[in-house]
């Protein structure tokens, strides 16, 4: 049974980096950014227009000014995460339907808030990926755009790294640089080698569904 690995981190500390490594092992990754991303340019985007009608724009969601609008708004914020997190949940069932198919052993769910919205209940462990809090904020103040004020609002919206790395099965410190964070990801692959996983069991057993042996899509029983 596939074990699912959950990839966290707060804002800056390399976890895009880290994901990367991952994909360079050959372990298949379902990136949350990138499903919200390609929502936004889909299925979602009159969703958000009947919400926030000013932030799409021939059909795609601009969003800059999605973020300006929910940033400080938290009523807005939980309206549009109404609208996306259920579509993210969706696309992230159907990956891990395709690989109970596949029969593959290990799967990364790539989720930026996942102990923030409760993520962890869909893993079997959850790796950390963390640095110093100067290297962080060194990180994130050379993004485009990015201010001390951005900065600390985002680092607001999430949980503190002392308390993920607490929770945390496991620990990738990129504050050495990449050739260091691949030796953990390696290691971290060494560890879970074989080691069969339970969380499919359990949505199985939970949801009444059944994941059919050759089929990307999740049919009722």
């Amino acid at each position: 049974m596939t074990f699912v690995l959950g990839l966290t981190g707060s804002v800056g500390m390399g976890k895009s980096a880290t994901a990367s490594i991952f994909r360079k092992c050959g372990v298949p990754i379902h990136d949350a950014d990138a499903t919200v991303h390609e929502l936004y340019r889909g299925e979602a985007a009159p969703l958000i227009a009947q919400a926030f009608p000013s932030v799409v724009k021939d059909g795609v969601v601009d969003r800059a000014a999605l973020g300006q609008l929910v940033l400080e708004d938290p009523d807005k914020l939980r309206a549009l995460e109404a609208i996306v997190h259920p579509l993210v949940r969706a696309a992230e069932k159907k990956f891990l339907a395709d690989l109970y198919s596949d029969r593959e052993p290990l799967a990364v769910l790539d989720i930026p808030l996942l102990f923030e919205t409760g993520g962890e209940e869909r893993c079997d462990a959850v790796l950390v990926v963390t640095t110093s809090p100067e290297i962080q904020r060194e990180r994130v103040l050379l993004r485009p755009g990015m201010t001390e004020k951005k900065f600390q609002s985002l680092l607001a919206k999430q949980m503190p790294d002392a308390e993920k790395r607490r929770r945390a099965h496991f620990r990738v410190d990129t504050g050495n640089g990449f050739a260091s964070a691949e030796a953990q990801v390696r290691s971290i692959l060494t560890c879970l080698a074989a080691r069969p996983g339970r969380v499919l069991q359990r949505m199985i057993r939970r949801d009444g569904h059944r994941f059919s042996e050759r089929s990307s899509d999740i049919t009722r029983t």
